[in-house]
């Protein structure tokens, strides 16, 4: 049986493989920590006749990993980070007395082309895809059902049998601020994200729609300088 993790190995690799050409080009490389927290947004339509339901996000959860930063030319250049993150939602009944709630925890790796303007006090903006795999998927809380067969609410994602998919993909876009002290770079910035994918695999809701909000701050350090 073929792995799910399978394409995150390899674009894993790609990247690695991306990141050892650009140091043989010379390229000025940064290497560093993330971390901050995080806010999700979900949206879900539980039938095709039936509009978008807008859902609580999960809210104050931490994002951190590890930070790649090549600048293979003035002001531009590419960042790879490799980083945990949690998403997920709370949805209410209707009279807000009873909730659900699912976290969804993931390891995320965005590919980000990376414009910035300035000399050491600097603004940056970023974007470009991201991937990642599933790492867990925890029901906080169940407390209600649906009364109507034919509008059913979000489902369970962590129980027996749920079989939620494991690979997500999507957009990440960002902006933010840096300052550089000599080979240290400290940066604070903001990122949005939307989901391609969604973990839902057995039809039990016709489409939903995930975004997240990440605050940050990074400290970079300069490994390698651009000749």
């Amino acid at each position: 049986m073929k792995s799910s993790i399978t394409p995150v190995y390899k674009f894993i690799v790609l990247c690695l493989l991306l990141t050892g050409t650009t140091t043989l080009a010379h390229a000025q490389l940064s290497v560093g920590f993330r971390g901050g927290i995080s806010y999700s947004g979900m949206s879900y339509r539980p039938t095709v006749a039936i509009p978008k339901k807008k859902v609580h996000g999960v809210k104050s959860k931490p994002v951190y990993g590890i930070a790649i930063e090549h600048y293979f030319k003035d002001h531009a250049g590419v960042e790879l980070d490799i980083q945990y993150l949690t998403t997920g939602y709370v949805e209410y009944n209707d009279d807000e007395t009873l909730s659900n709630e699912t976290e969804l925890d993931y390891l995320k790796i965005p590919l980000l082309s990376s414009f910035y303007f300035g000399r050491t006090g600097r603004f940056h903006i970023k974007m470009g895809p991201h991937f990642g795999y599933l790492l867990n998927a925890t029901d906080v809380r169940r407390e209600f059902e649906s009364n109507n067969a034919d509008l059913p609410i979000l489902p369970t994602y962590g129980q027996p049998g749920d079989d939620p998919k494991k690979f997500m993909y999507g957009l990440t876009a960002g902006a933010g601020i840096s300052k550089v002290f000599g080979k240290s770079t400290i940066v604070a910035e903001v990122r949005a994200s939307y989901e391609l994918g969604r973990p839902e695999s057995q039809d039990r809701i016709f489409d939903m729609s995930v975004t997240n909000l990440e605050f940050t701050v990074s400290y970079l350090f300069q490994v390698m300088e651009r000749k």
